[in-house]
């Protein structure tokens, strides 16, 4: 007999993002992904996308720097939230409560087994659309923006981490994450990326590894599109505005969801996404691939290039591999 799976990990949450050019980088989300600016708050500004049922879902705040500040979770009840913290404080991983922010939270805070920083929450403030923005069918959150990329919402997070086995035994142990498929290292033991996800959706969170000896970065922010049609149309968008295409448009190996990546103006990795698999059975183990034939890349889609693997935010001057 085997315990039952945990199922208290509802969707990513709001997330938030250090920019150095906090102008550029809203500017970036709401003329080019064609979000909509919720609040602006000293140095921070709040945005959210049409398909957020949530008040809003990221946070841009100016900074020396860009990467991550942090990612979130909520969870399906708060009893489940009870019961996470509980697990974390009694399984040496320690955080502490962080106030309600615009309506969601609070937050219980607390790290990752590499540096970045998670939060979990239940209480949240729903959307409710203004006039001259309500969708016409009532179970809309908000009627489509008709600007840019019209991202939809959030659909992954690529975090980097020195150790990405330890990592995904984190998420699986003590929130019930699902792996769906992981690149083992050549020594057959240590891991090149795992792929995560608290429901039948191929990914949510994604580490990858970090092949500096920095910890706590991010790779990139994935947002969806409804169509590879307009992944393509968003790179017009985006070659139009002079921002930088790192890799695409073409077609991930794993996952094999369609892609487009991108700089934003604070350096941060952007991807706007389009499909990936879903996972019906219950019982669907990962999808392990060893290094040789995860280097050969069956399937199609043009090779991503060396820098991808290892730029990352905050940038690091030394980039060698270990």
């Amino acid at each position: 007999m085997t315990d039952e799976p945990l199922h208290e990990l509802a969707h990513l949450g709001p997330h938030s993002l250090f920019t150095p050019d906090p102008v550029g980088t809203v500017r970036y989300f709401v003329d080019l992904l064609g979000m909509d600016v919720v609040a602006q708050d000293g140095n921070a500004t709040y945005l959210r996308a049409f398909g957020d049922y949530e008040a809003w879902s990221l946070k841009v705040i100016g900074s020396d720097q860009a990467g991550v500040a942090w990612v979130s979770w909520r969870v399906t009840s708060p009893q489940a939230l009870s019961r996470r913290v509980d697990w974390l404080e009694s399984h040496g991983h320690p955080g502490g409560w962080v106030p309600q922010d615009r309506g969601i939270g609070p937050y219980y805070q607390v790290p990752d087994p590499d540096g970045h920083v998670f939060r979990l929450y239940y209480e949240t403030q729903r959307y409710l659309a203004p006039e001259g923005k309500r969708p016409v069918v009532p179970t809309g959150f908000q009627a489509y923006t008709g600007r840019g990329a019209g991202v939809r919402r959030l659909d992954h997070v690529n975090l980097l981490a020195r150790d990405v086995r330890g990592c995904r035994e984190f998420w699986e142990a003590g929130f019930g994450l699902r792996t769906w498929e992981i690149v083992r290292l050549p020594d057959g033991v240590g891991e090149a990326a795992a792929w995560m996800s608290s429901s039948i959706q191929g990914h949510e969170l994604i580490y990858t590894q970090e092949r500096t000896h920095a910890h706590g970065r991010l790779h990139h922010f994935a947002y969806l599109v409804d169509s590879r049609e307009e992944v393509l149309r968003a790179a017009e968008i985006v070659a139009d505005a002079r921002i930088r295409i790192e890799a695409g448009p073409s077609r991930h190996t794993a996952i094999q969801g369609f892609y487009l990546y991108t700089r934003e103006p604070g350096g941060n990795r952007i991807e706007i996404a389009n499909g990936g698999y879903l996972v019906f059975a219950p019982d669907a183990e990962p999808h392990i691939w060893d290094a040789q034939t995860w280097k050969t890349k069956p399937g199609w889609g043009a090779p991503l290039p060396p820098e991808f693997h290892l730029y990352g935010t905050p940038d690091v001057k030394e980039r060698s591999e270990r």
